[in-house]
């Protein structure tokens, strides 16, 4: 499994990815993904750092809510029966996406929103295919390290 903090999960997040996302493509996998924006959260963050400027407390030091201004990146996969009618296929695919998605996680740049969508000829892949098809379609969208 993926940290909770990684993990896609409700429909309206899918659904912004789909609708704002770029999306890129193999024979097996297709991805999507989205660059997230900071959440009204971490505007408040930052208007209680003025308020405490004013009150004359410490500004240089950040509160402990204020230390990870970070997004950490969010992925999902979306398989459908298409790919296989049978549960049990469909499951192995996803576990073996995840953990990929694990190996690959930390050398992901932090802010994004990833979906995976396997494709139909999915099924007829190993590990190591899908492991690798998803590095290179994440290098290809730009969503590994060393990309803007």
């Amino acid at each position: 499994m993926l940290p909770k903090v990684h993990r896609l999960k409700h429909r309206h997040d899918f659904s912004a990815v789909y609708r704002g996302g770029l999306r890129r493509q193999s024979k097996h996998l297709s991805v999507r993904a989205k660059r997230r924006k900071p959440s009204s959260l971490h505007v408040r963050l930052s208007d209680n750092r003025k308020a405490r400027q004013r009150r004359g407390d410490n500004p240089s030091v950040p509160s402990p809510e204020e230390s990870s201004p970070k997004l950490p990146t969010r992925m999902g996969i979306s398989i459908s029966q298409k790919v296989s009618k049978q549960a049990v296929i469909r499951n192995r695919i996803k576990r073996q996406l995840r953990g990929a998605c694990r190996e690959l996680l930390p050398r992901i740049a932090p802010g994004w929103d990833v979906v995976i969508v396997v494709r139909p000829q999915g099924r007829e892949c190993n590990y190591r295919q899908l492991l690798q098809e998803l590095e290179q379609l994440l290098a290809q969208a730009e969503v590994l390290n060393g990309h803007p």
